[in-house]
């Protein structure tokens, strides 16, 4: 099994940009570039509150701390959660000044609404596997909390979304080690993405010297 040193953490909020578009991963995670619109603005100010790292809740048999610092060597990731849930159970981890055992469950808070694609569930698990390497137990489900619609959004922590962690945390390594920033093709999340102007995605087109000749040649003839 690998195992990374600290130096070598990515983001684990990467992986929600990498599975949208490895491309958009790249710019930002590579080369350090960013750029604001309405939709980032949004997502920080719903963010604004979680990451307060010194707040932590306790009502009856539940404990709530947000901004919990986490990494994993295995993955070679770190991060904050928005919030960890801690509830009194027979079977769980063990916390420091807390009796007792407690399951352990991440909440990622997200602006919009729940989302087909797995961007969203993949980062909830990766914080997930990271507290569960730190705790020493495990995590079976977590949530997602919507902004928009006030909902929250149960996700099974399955075996077949764990490995899709793994399997795209190595190849953002790949990618990070190389300064590797893929091409990618236009698609309809272009038009949303704050980094359009940075990334021009028709640059990223394939052409061939013979298509680009005879399309010119017949421009001239017309």
């Amino acid at each position: 099994m690998t195992v990374y040193d600290e130096d070598d953490f990515l983001l684990i909020s990467g992986i929600q940009h990498f599975s949208f578009c490895r491309r958009q991963w790249a710019l930002i995670h590579i080369e350090q570039q960013w750029h604001e619109n309405l939709k980032t603005v949004e997502g920080e100010i719903v963010h604004e509150r979680c990451h307060d790292d010194k707040f932590t809740e306790k009502r009856k048999d539940f404990l709530w701390t947000r901004g919990m610092r986490v990494a994993s060597t295995s993955l070679g990731a770190t991060g904050q959660c928005d919030v960890v849930e801690f509830q009194k159970a027979e079977q769980g981890a063990t916390l420091a000044h807390h009796k007792g055992l407690w399951q352990v469950r991440p909440i990622e808070y997200k602006r919009g609404k729940t989302k087909s694609i797995d961007a969203d569930r993949l980062q909830l698990c990766c914080q997930a596997m990271c507290l569960e390497e730190m705790l020493c137990c495990e995590i079976t489900e977590g949530y997602l909390y919507y902004a928009t619609t006030h909902m929250r959004e149960k996700v099974p922590l399955s075996e077949a979304l764990r490995e899709k962690v793994r399997s795209i945390f190595a190849e953002m390594h790949t990618y990070y080690q190389r300064c590797y920033t893929p091409k990618v093709k236009l698609q309809a999340g272009c038009k949303s993405c704050s980094l359009a102007e940075i990334c021009v995605p028709l640059l990223c087109k394939d052409v061939s010297v013979d298509s680009y000749y005879a399309k010119n040649l017949r421009a001239e003839e017309i």
